[in-house]
């Protein structure tokens, strides 16, 4: 994700963007889309503005401000605008899409978009991002990228300081129990804190650490033993870490210099 282009979203609603539903919402919404990859807008997207949503009940008409078919649902209001009040208004437009629902619906009011995920809780976001946010938050929009991916939200963080320090001292004993040294063993578990540091505060791209481990993880429960592309994988990152320049191209591009000696020595495991 481009982070500069974000930050030049952001910029560009300090200056321009007042916070006017009716008359800004629209192009708002274009600039949001360009700002995530799509040189031709929510429109080259697939995306549809004042999505017209049929209402039987009361025999009318009503127009979702932005519709992606099974890819996000998104309601405007005006800059201040108290979200919580329009959550029935958007579920409703929700439930009226049958076949075209997306999991994933957001409440806008200029300065906040409220993220939810239908598939797990329609009363709760999943986040609230903040508009000046939004660059630091990127991977919360992650699902709405030309190249979509699983996206990690603030509520997927909740607790994790205590559950992490859990799973770290986890990590060390179980690789002393496989045999690994125990200098070995604590060099490689202080590796991996400082890459999980460096993923939070946006030194390393896209989530990298997570996703190697999600994969390594999603691979060993296929197989019931023992997953030895981590070694490869993570290994590899480490190896980035510690080569100097930004790695350009392949699964590692993006990863940069860490200096200070914690990556002198890799031991791929």
């Amino acid at each position: 994700m481009d982070i500069k282009a974000l930050e030049a979203f952001v910029k560009y609603c300090d200056t321009y963007i007042k916070g006017d539903e009716k008359g800004e919402a629209q192009i708002f919404l274009d600039h949001f889309f360009t700002s995530l990859g799509y040189k031709d807008g929510l429109k080259g997207a697939g995306a549809d503005l004042e999505f017209r949503i049929r209402n039987e009940e009361k025999n009318s008409t009503n127009f979702a401000d932005l519709v992606w078919p099974k890819k996000v649902l998104i309601e405007m209001k005006k800059a201040g605008e108290d979200l919580n009040r329009h959550l029935q208004q958007i579920t409703s437009y929700w439930l009226k899409l049958a076949g075209n629902r997306p999991r994933y619906v957001i409440l806008c009011n200029f300065t906040e978009f409220w993220i939810y995920d239908f598939e797990k809780d329609v009363y709760e976001p999943v986040d609230k991002v903040a508009l000046h946010e939004v660059p630091k938050s990127n991977q919360a929009f992650s699902f709405l990228l030309p190249r979509p991916q699983t996206p990690i939200f603030r509520s997927n963080r909740e607790d994790v300081t205590e559950k992490a320090a859990y799973l770290v001292a986890a990590l060390f004993r179980s690789l002393q129990l496989r045999g690994v040294e125990r200098e070995t063993a604590m060099w490689y578990t202080l590796q991996c804190i400082l890459t999980m540091f460096a993923e939070d505060v946006n030194l390393l791209p896209d989530n990298i650490f997570t996703r190697i481990v999600k994969e390594c993880a999603d691979l060993n429960l296929k197989a019931h033993d023992p997953c030895e592309i981590s070694h490869d994988l993570i290994g590899m990152l480490f190896r980035e870490m510690n080569t100097k320049g930004l790695t350009v191209g392949g699964r590692y591009k993006g990863v940069d210099y860490f200096n200070g000696g914690l990556f002198q020595e890799i031991h791929p495991i």
